[in-house]
């Protein structure tokens, strides 16, 4: 067997027991299984590894660094005929926002006004009618790994509608570490239906990822993120 059969073969393993727990866990919380998306994250791990999972059936992929995500996107391109929705899920600078906007469909990890203008001019630039962004929200009021506190989140999403060209579909929240993700994931839901009140289309909660995702669809992710579950383990630079 050749490596790159082998390698099928493991994701093809590792996505169906994703798939299996997404069900499971719809099934608990009474939930269909189609209404949560599972995002690929591929993060680390190379473009041929993006283009087996588009293979597999996966339609929508995930990554967090521009400086890998914008040639691993090109690459995929040429790899595979597969179409896919790429997903932006890591903390966003300023001065990357033009370049993702290129390449990603949605991004995630929105947290403060001056990503808008550079996420707009991108978006243009690449010939999008329309980019899909979430603001990321830091459910304990600590933003060092992004996120805006909740009480700021009116205030972004009222700029963000004011914007042409973005699309608001909803929040995003990592669950705090050493924290209880069912309690960060109900405050999730909770700052969703309040956005929801004055945004009745931005209805996607992007939350869990490989440790967590139960819990995230027990409070209506519509999103989850994952990578370690159908990748494996990442080491510490791209290969």
């Amino acid at each position: 067997m050749s490596s790159i059969d082998a390698r099928r073969d493991e994701l093809r393993a590792n996505l169906s027991e994703v798939r299996s727990r997404i069900v499971q866990a719809c099934r608990a919380a009474n939930r269909a299984p189609q209404d949560v998306r599972l995002i690929a994250v591929t993060k680390f791990f190379p473009a041929s590894d993006a283009a087996l999972l588009a293979e597999l059936g996966v339609t929508d992929l995930g990554e967090s660094r521009d400086q890998e995500a914008a040639p691993k996107t090109a690459d995929f391109a040429a790899l595979s005929a597969q179409s896919v929705r790429w997903h932006f899920v890591g903390r966003l600078q300023t001065n990357k926002a033009k370049s993702v906007a290129g390449y990603a469909d949605v991004i995630h990890s929105v947290d403060r006004p001056e990503l808008l203008q550079p996420l707009v001019g991108g978006a243009r630039r690449a010939g999008r009618a329309s980019l899909g962004v979430l603001i990321q929200v830091s459910i304990d009021g600590d933003t060092e790994r992004g996120g805006v506190i909740p009480a700021g989140v009116p205030a972004l999403a009222a700029d963000i509608e004011a914007r042409d060209g973005l699309d608001l579909q909803g929040v995003m929240a990592i669950a705090p570490i050493d924290a209880d993700p069912d309690q960060a994931f109900a405050d999730l839901a909770g700052l969703s239906a309040m956005l929801i009140r004055q945004h009745p289309a931005a209805t996607a909660i992007s939350a869990g990822m490989s440790d967590d995702l139960e819990a995230a669809i027990r409070h209506g992710a519509t999103h989850v993120r994952v990578g370690t579950a159908l990748l494996g383990r990442r080491g510490q630079t791209f290969r």
